[in-house]
């Protein structure tokens, strides 16, 4: 009996995986290979009239979308000439904006060739310039309240003096 069961869940998971796998075969000889673009390529199309984004690794033909975009054309051409997957994601686009991506989709991109992004960081000599730029603008800074301080003090006391000086006189 138990040979009975474990022969038929044999028997039925080949027929699924028999279907699934012809499945695949049919939808893959359908599905033409999507293009692969290098980097430079991409960066070309960096305007209004084309406007090409990198997502993931996808690029995506976002021309005809640029006028339809929730946050306006600037967003989108900003992010041109560079892997815009951060701005993307950050933002925290709705599952529905993330499945109509799929028909701006033209192929995909030679990551290799996409460059890194860059962070911005002072180079040393800079920083400890900067460093005695702001310690020499306290120490102005402090030199002026003492003055100020300072100076209504002594033409006080030379009024006095003077005051003192002529009435003995």
């Amino acid at each position: 009996m138990a040979w009975l069961v474990v022969n038929f869940f044999q028997r039925l998971i080949c027929k699924k995986l028999t279907f699934f796998l012809n499945s695949s075969l049919i939808v893959a000889e359908m599905a033409p290979d999507p293009k692969l673009f290098v980097f430079d390529e991409v960066a070309k199309h960096n305007h209004q009239r084309d406007c090409w984004l990198i997502i993931s690794g996808k690029v995506y033909d976002v021309t005809p979308f640029l006028e339809e975009h929730p946050g306006g054309d600037e967003v989108l051409l900003l992010a041109t000439e560079k892997d815009a997957t951060e701005d993307f994601e950050t933002v925290g686009h709705s599952l529905s904006a993330t499945e109509e991506m799929e028909k701006y989709y033209v192929g995909n991109v030679d990551m290799s060739t996409v460059p890194k992004p860059v962070s911005y960081r002072p180079p040393a000599s800079q920083s400890a310039t900067a460093t005695t730029t702001t310690s020499s603008a306290q120490s102005s800074a402090s030199l002026i309240k003492v003055l100020q301080f300072l100076i209504p003090l002594l033409i006080i006391g030379v009024a006095f003096y003077l005051q003192y000086r002529g009435k003995k006189q």
